[in-house]
């Protein structure tokens, strides 16, 4: 029975999210209440039967080793297998590789130590609950070099950056692009086998090339056999504040938050052990997502709160996202912004974005 291993690559995912990537990079991202943005790959990971994952850091990834630990919160934790952090740390002066590929040139011994002769790689953007079987299922029925995971959107932000896809009608890839009116996403998400993998990674580096998928993939597209699969289950993009902020407050929609987090499965994060949140007299909330540890003393609307996050009396919080133990004292009125964690806002404060720019504050500050 043929099986997959599993490859988060950061390599170029740049600091996309202003202030939120300050201190972190993107995959570590805090996402609906009580997640990171790398939490729904790794979940669709371990749900589809993958226990060899390895992850691509680039930089700032204190904050992703400090979550993902051991991997015990995904049952990566195995003797066999698991969750491998693979940071940039390289010695070898006549090294001429770049880019992800002298990730993939450095860690290669790891990728031949598995069993498995199929490699599912992937970033941290595609937002999605689903299990990766079938993707591979499609990818080995097709008897295809390469399977990109793709899905369609009705409307795509003004300035959306993500690759589309091209396919004729028996689902082969025709052309990769940014045409921003083909509505044929594609996730960052594809299936690969690994011998074909090692060819193009040596190919790429012979010549001096620095983008795997770009130089290795995209730019060969007349001689691979690459298909797409369409997922038709609910998914986000988060490669910008925009998207993000969307995103985010997409979720206060029911059926929205039901399709994402009860059709797929769990989606697994780190375990935090804190108390309910406590809701006092005067607090009143509505359409909002509340996570534990916090206390409400005044009102939230169209909000999402992470874990402790304290909101004092008087206090009104509108189409805003805080993150980890902020804290809103008396009197304060936040309107279409982002709080990242441990973010103070002193009495009386008056805090006010627009909704297609919400106003940000970096981490550890006091307003």
């Amino acid at each position: 029975m043929e099986t997959m291993m599993g490859l988060i690559n950061l390599e170029h995912e740049h600091d996309f999210l202003n202030e939120l990537t300050y201190f972190r990079c993107g995959a570590a991202t805090p996402f609906a209440g009580r997640y990171r943005l790398i939490d729904f790959t790794l979940s669709n990971m371990t749900k589809s039967n993958i226990s060899e994952i390895a992850i691509f850091t680039k930089n700032k990834y204190r904050s992703l080793m400090d979550h993902l630990g051991s991997g015990a919160d995904w049952e990566l934790n195995k003797r066999h297998g698991g969750l491998f952090i693979l940071p940039p740390q390289w010695h070898d002066p006549s090294d001429v590789s770049k880019g992800d590929l002298r990730h993939f040139c450095n860690n290669w011994d790891y990728f031949e130590r598995s069993k498995s002769n199929y490699v599912l790689i992937s970033g941290s953007q595609f937002i999605s609950n689903m299990n990766y079987q079938e993707l591979f299922e499609a990818h080995l029925e097709s008897e295809a070099d390469i399977t990109l995971l793709t899905t369609d959107y009705v409307q795509l932000p003004e300035h959306d950056t993500s690759l589309k896809v091209e396919v004729d009608e028996n689902g082969k890839v025709k052309a990769i692009t940014n045409d921003t009116k083909n509505p044929h996403v594609f996730s960052g998400i594809y299936v690969i086998r690994k011998s074909l993998l090692y060819a193009l990674m040596e190919e790429c580096i012979a010549n001096y090339k620095n983008h795997f998928f770009l130089d290795g993939i995209t730019s060969n597209l007349s001689r691979l056999n690459i298909h797409s699969f369409s997922y038709k289950g609910y998914s986000a993009v988060v490669n910008s504040i925009d998207s993000y902020y969307q995103q985010n407050l997409a979720l206060l929609e029911p059926d929205n938050y039901q399709r994402l987090f009860s059709e797929g499965g769990r989606v697994y994060t780190k375990i935090g052990n804190q108390a309910p949140t406590k809701y006092n007299g005067s607090a009143e909330v509505s359409q909002s997502l509340i996570a534990t540890g916090g206390v409400i003393n005044g009102e939230v609307e169209n909000s999402i709160l992470f874990r402790g996050v304290k909101v004092g009396k008087r206090v009104k919080i509108k189409n805003s996202i805080i993150l980890q133990h902020c804290k809103i004292e008396d009197g304060a009125h936040l309107e279409n912004v982002i709080l990242d964690k441990d973010v103070t806002i002193t009495e009386d404060q008056l805090l006010k974005g627009a909704k297609e720019q919400p106003f940000i504050i970096a981490k550890n500050r006091t307003i």
